[in-house]
């Protein structure tokens, strides 16, 4: 028989204490009375007193919520609104004072019955950041999803154009990827993978509390921080909108003292990195002379490349902004004017940026309204920034002017000099944002939001060519007519989102914080163009439409518009026990005028957690281990990314036809199978995290491993006809899945007096798949996508097959050359056959065509370094793409000296020598994009001032771009699109290095920090 030693001796101890003469249960009691007052612990807790105290900070402000431990009796306390709090305790014990943010203090009781304590600030600042997540904050160690926030010490420096570029390269999982210099281009955003084949694929952009806000309202001075939701738990409380993360901006408000002025200010220059290896007239007329190649030796010699560069660039930026505050009210504006000068001629952005906030309080601080105004309006010449093929492969021997000094035309090649003299492509817009927050705290832990917000973008677009321009002079409809041409585009839209919140401390181990909401969110766009041809003068360009009499051939009339509704209920529930064990949980129920009839609503919910093991006894031994989280979540998104109305039936017009009565009428008929069962994309996703901190907090940083599918993919299908009328439908086939890993490192290596050295890793790699692509209705095996344009029909460069990788290039299998330099492949059977042998099938089980590489990189990795020596700074932050394959186009038409007469890369004569055949598209062009970048380099000097007028001086130089390892031939490997699947994305393909790279430059800035 088993017998529980513990309960029986427990036990046994329990009847002989009751029975012993001081517990007895007789007049013997007296006797027991006396033990105890004789006792000594019983007169310690007898003279126990009552000890108050106020918590400040730094700034000598109370402190509310820091919580009072006394060590030896386990009693708590929280400090109220004020800062105080009260406790008993006595005299010897040890009252421990913990605060996020904040070390932790230990003091021990004497003979004083009030204590004043000032917070200090602690070294593990990372840690104990404050995190925006959506409607709310959070400390860093309350987290429990997957959120990286990144501030203003860690923005690059090197002059952004898009806000986005200040994290290029700083979020691990965070794909930005700009295509080049150009002021007026944009970047293409992807957070994990590709979650879309036809909707949106770009992370939603949270300004402030405004989703959808316009990254031309920001500029990089008056960005405080980017809070980056990665995965399905964090991202779920913004529901259909979210399928591809989410990125919140905070913009910097006013703090209470005295008013501070800061400008920032700086100067950049771009430089010629490299060009393409194209002949000039020297080497040309070589190969003439040799009977290498033939072509027209028209006797000059030109390098018109360098007369469409705008060597004398000089962008300029400055910043000025006031901020300050009283008991009541803090205030912060800024003015912005900046001039963005590209590289190339006839392209340029200038912009005036205002943004103002004002944070008031009243009745008793009980009442908080914020609000938030902001504009920019820019001017944009949109002219130049293209053609970069047209100069580069032009015949370096022929001129572009007639010997008269006119422009020299011909129709096989634009002349580009003439067209950035010749033409106007200008664009003014202006952008606005107003938004105002009212807070009530009601009752203790109860506070109820309302947020209002409108946002307006609006832009006109004129162009004119003149009666001389080459686009004139060959026109065949108004030949030497002029064109001109106008359009604006209007964007609106307006939310409203009231929240209340509830907060409620129990038995100081124990934090429940409940949040429900409301959204509606209005969208509405509309947009008018018109161009007309066959004007006789210039003088009134695109101004006056009218001037000429309106032929059917020659003018063009386009407007539309169109709306969208969202609305949205949702709440969250978050739970921390004894500051070390967090809960959360989601929930979104959302509707959207997009969907069909049939599925308008949709609920997205999610559920997450963390532990903080170090805060548990077992691990108080492991003293080299500072911190040690586990988070775990799961949540599910959408995506609503879709044109309005792509669920209803829609009108086109049809031809003019006549009508009995002798007029032509002109006709409408369905143009859009109506889809009333068109739902919004799901996202479903697992996380798993470990963040870290460890060897006196020196190392630190975060492990994520994800996991998501992607169902009811959105795309265009073939439709019976009939039922349907039109041969296509809008519908939810297919299914995407990743899943991949990321880390984040920082490494205090050195932390002396007057010299620092700190490193920051960031890594990540995915596996991305297209599982499905048919369902029982709709059927189809594979997509292509990328189109290789150039000279000859090469088609696609993707086959996104069902079951495979996303990015996969598709194609001829290079087999060698013929004895005469014709191309040989190899079919499915492995043989070396001619290309007319081979079998193009979109049939997996049929085509000769072959897996070549992929497009996506497999690994992302950036490493900073930064020091500081006394009041020196330095920077240095390498970037580095591994494991992807690039076509290049440049190679493909111009290293092929066969059926041409323009000019050639120099490799044509030696790399690609062999080629005496058309055009084809196949490995032979497919190389190796893996490339180690130097990035960015900062070198500042703070200068230190006795006089209190003048806060804070520094300056400092930039350069970028400064050197590239790699082994590829063609141009810049980094600005090849690596985001999406294959579709054109600001003008680009994934994995396809252009024909007309915008060039790759160094850039040089030099700036100013003046704060007074």
């Amino acid at each position: 028989m088993k017998i529980n030693l513990l309960k029986i001796t427990g036990l046994s101890a329990a009847i002989m204490l009751l029975n012993g003469p001081a517990f007895s249960m007789n007049s013997e009691w007296e006797g027991a009375n006396g033990f105890l007052n004789t006792n000594k612990l019983w007169q310690q807790v007898q003279t126990q007193k009552i000890i108050t105290g106020t918590v400040l900070d730094e700034k000598n402000q109370p402190v509310p919520g820091v919580g009072i431990k006394n060590q030896n009796s386990g009693k708590s306390a929280i400090t109220d609104a004020d800062g105080k709090f009260s406790i008993e305790a006595n005299p010897a014990d040890v009252i421990r004072i913990t605060y996020i943010g904040y070390q932790t203090q230990n003091i021990t009781i004497s003979n004083q019955s009030s204590l004043s304590i000032k917070l200090q600030e602690s070294s593990d600042t990372k840690l104990n950041d404050v995190v925006v997540v959506g409607y709310g904050t959070r400390s860093q160690r309350e987290l429990t999803s997957a959120i990286t926030k990144v501030d203003t010490s860690q923005f690059r420096q090197s002059g952004a154009r898009n806000a986005l570029d200040l994290l290029q390269g700083k979020v691990a999982g965070l794909q930005i990827s700009r295509n080049s210099s150009n002021p007026n281009s944009g970047v293409a955003i992807q957070l994990r993978g590709v979650t879309s084949i036809s909707g949106t694929s770009t992370p939603l952009i949270v300004i402030d509390g405004i989703p959808g806000g316009n990254l031309d309202l920001l500029q990089q001075d008056d960005i405080e921080s980017f809070s980056v939701l990665k995965d399905g738990s964090a991202a779920a409380i913004y529901g259909t909108r979210a399928n591809a993360g989410v990125i919140l901006v905070t913009t910097k408000k006013g703090r209470k003292g005295p008013s501070q002025f800061n400008y920032n200010g700086y100067v950049k220059h771009e430089t010629l990195y490299e060009r393409p290896d194209f002949m000039n007239a020297t080497q040309f007329r070589e190969k003439l002379a040799s009977g290498q190649y033939t072509a027209k030796d028209y006797g000059g010699d030109f390098n018109y490349f360098d007369d469409i560069i705008n060597k004398d660039n000089l962008t300029n930026y400055h910043n000025l902004s006031v901020a300050g505050g009283g008991e009541n009210s803090t205030y912060r504006g800024s003015f912005t004017y900046n001039k963005f000068d590209g590289f190339a001629k006839e392209n340029s952005r200038e912009q005036y940026q205002f943004r103002m906030s004002l944070v008031q309080k009243g009745f008793k601080d009980r009442v908080t309204a914020a609000f938030n105004v902001a504009s920019n309006i820019n001017k944009a010449n949109l002219l130049g920034g293209s053609g970069w093929e047209n100069v580069l492969t032009k015949n370096p021997t022929e001129s572009y002017y007639n010997p008269d000094g006119s422009y020299l035309f011909t129709r096989n090649i634009t002349n580009e000099v003439a067209r950035l003299a010749q033409e106007t492509n200008k664009r003014s817009q202006q952008t606005y944002s107003v938004d105002g927050k009212i807070d009530i705290d009601i009752f203790k832990g109860l506070k109820a939001s309302t947020f209002v917000a409108y946002q307006r973008n609006q832009y006109v677009d004129n162009q004119y060519r003149s009666l001389g321009s080459q686009n004139s002079v060959e026109n065949g409809d108004a030949p030497n007519g002029g064109y001109a041409y106008k359009g604006t585009r209007l964007e609106e839209n307006f939310n409203f989102e009231p929240t209340i919140e509830y907060s409620k401390s129990i038995n100081e181990k124990h934090r429940l914080t409940g949040m429900i909401g409301y959204s509606y969110r209005y969208e509405v766009n509309e947009e008018f163009s018109a161009n007309n041809r066959g004007y006789t003068n210039d003088i009134f360009e695109e101004n006056n439409l009218g001037s000429v009499p309106i032929t059917v051939n020659r003018v063009g009339l386009a407007s539309n518009k169109n709306d969208n509704t969202l609305i949205a209920l949702f709440g969250r529930v978050h739970y921390t026990f004894d500051g070390k064990v967090n809960f959360e949980a989601v929930l979104r129920r959302e509707g959207s005028s997009r969907f069909g009839a049939n599925n308008k609503w949709a609920s997205f919910p999610a559920i997450s957690g963390s532990w903080e093991i170090t805060r548990e006894k077992f691990m108080e031994s492991a003293k080299w281990l500072n911190f040690l989280k586990i988070r775990a979540g799961y949540g599910e998104t959408g995506n609503s990314g879709f044109a309005n109305y792509a669920s209803l039936v829609t009108l086109g017009t049809g031809n003019l036809y006549p009508f009995p009565n002798g007029e032509w009428l002109q006709t409408y008929g369905p143009s859009r199978n109506p889809n009333p069962n068109l739902r919004w994309e799901r996202k479903r996703e697992y996380n798993l995290g470990l963040d870290f901190s460890m060897f006196n907090n020196k190392l630190s940083g975060s492990i994520d491993v994800f996991k998501r599918n992607i169902i009811d993919l959105l795309d265009t299908y073939t439709s019976p006809q009939p039922p349907f009328v039109q041969s296509t439908i809008y519908t939810n086939v297919g299914t995407i899945s990743a899943k991949g890993l990321e880390l984040t490192l920082n490494y205090e290596a050195i932390k002396r007096k007057d010299f620092s050295w700190n490193i920051d890793f960031a890594g990540s790699t995915i596996d991305n798949k297209l599982d499905t692509y048919s369902n029982d209705e709709y059927k189809r095996d594979m997509k292509e996508f990328g189109s290789i344009g150039g000279a000859g029909a090469l088609g696609n460069a993707y086959r996104t097959y069902e079951g495979r990788n996303i990015g996969e290039f598709w194609g001829k299998r290079f087999a060698g050359f013929t004895p005469d330099g014709k191309w040989l492949f190899t079919n499915r059977a492995g043989q070396a056959v001619p290309n007319a042998q081979i079998n193009t099938s979109p049939f997996r089980d049929q085509t000769d065509l072959q897996l070549l590489g992929n497009a996506i990189p497999k690994y992302y990795l950036s490493l900073g370094n930064s020091f500081t020596y006394k009041q020196f700074d330095l920077r240095i932050f390498l970037r580095s793409k591994l494991d992807f394959d690039i076509l290049n186009t440049v190679a493909l038409s111009y290293g092929n000296k066969y059926g041409t007469q323009g000019n050639l890369l120099n490799s044509a004569f030696t790399k690609y020598s062999e080629v005496n055949d058309t055009y084809m598209y196949s490995d032979y062009y497919l190389e190796k994009g893996s490339f180690l970048k130097l990035d960015e380099v900062t070198l500042g000097y703070t200068f230190k001032f006795k006089d209190k007028a003048f806060r804070s001086l520094r300056v400092y130089a930039v350069g970028q771009n400064l050197a590239l390892l790699t082994g590829y031939s063609g141009n810049d490997p980094d600005l090849v699109q690596d985001t999406g699947l294959g579709q054109e994305i600001n003008g680009r393909s994934l994995g396809i290095d252009t024909r007309s790279p915008y060039p790759t430059t160094r850039q040089f800035v030099f700036g100013v920090n003046f704060g007074f």
